[in-house]
């Protein structure tokens, strides 16, 4: 059974969340999540059930380690993790997903002493091949609150059964256990080609909640890389035609 912790989310697009703990209560972080701790807060680093279990993480994107943060001390204790990127923090309250939520790989943030970060592979051999970011999936599992981190703007679905909806691969945050996902070609060589929104969609069936973002990790790490390269480009332009522009003089004598 997991730990029953208390919350406060601060921020609007960088945000961090606040765990209060009671005596004896922790909570469990990926390495380097932690903005700050109180006093009388232990960190105990480990593979959280042996190497397998930190191999099984790895897979998952996450770091091979994870920290419990024990709060030994008396009355109250407050720990802060923050996010990894503008976005927001998403709380989890597992009992209400039939104990199991997953969740993109990276997506995972913190949660409640007591709950596991398990690998959960997609059922479908398309859905692995052509996923991209959804092959290898995080599967949370525990009856307390867990967090998970978006970027950009979140939206909540709750599909009925029976109901789809397609997506982008890399706006897919996390779901109900009880979704069905799976992969469909866009179709079309203009849209296949042209369209500039990847050749596969997946396709989400009900019921069950869907969280969706509007600017996945890859899709910002794409926009800045590029835009680098254009800068790079335009330094070397520069410098290119500087030398240029000099060397034209000394040949006409200006110089």
């Amino acid at each position: 059974m997991a730990d029953v912790i208390d919350y406060r989310i601060h921020g609007d697009d960088m945000q961090i969340v606040e765990i209060e703990l009671d005596p004896g209560e922790g909570v469990r972080a990926e390495a380097g999540a932690m903005m700050y701790m109180e006093q009388d807060i232990e960190m105990q680093t480990n593979t959280g059930g042996g190497i397998f279990s930190g191999f099984k993480r790895m897979f998952t994107g996450e770091s091979f380690f994870i920290t419990t943060f024990l709060f030994n001390g008396k009355g109250k204790g407050h720990i802060a993790f923050g996010a990894p990127y503008p976005g927001k923090i998403i709380p989890i309250y597992l009992a209400d997903f039939n104990e199991s939520f997953i969740c993109q790989k990276d997506a995972f943030l913190c949660a409640a002493s007591g709950t596991e970060i398990e690998v959960a592979f997609t059922k479908k051999l398309g859905a692995g091949i052509f996923g991209g970011e959804g092959f290898i999936l995080q599967r949370l599992t525990g009856d307390g609150m867990a967090f998970i981190h978006a970027g950009g703007t979140i939206i909540e679905k709750n599909l009925l059964a029976g109901e789809t909806l397609r997506v982008d691969t890399g706006c897919l945050v996390g779901m109900s256990r009880t979704v069905d996902y799976d992969i469909q070609f866009v179709g079309g060589f203009r849209n296949a080609l042209f369209g500039g929104e990847g050749l596969f969609l997946a396709n989400l069936s009900g019921p069950g909640t869907v969280f969706l973002q509007s600017l996945p990790f890859s899709r910002l790490a794409d926009r800045i890389i590029s835009a680098a390269g254009h800068k790079n480009k335009g330094e070397q332009k520069g410098i290119a035609g500087f030398g240029g522009s000099i060397l034209g003089d000394i040949i006409s004598g200006d110089r």
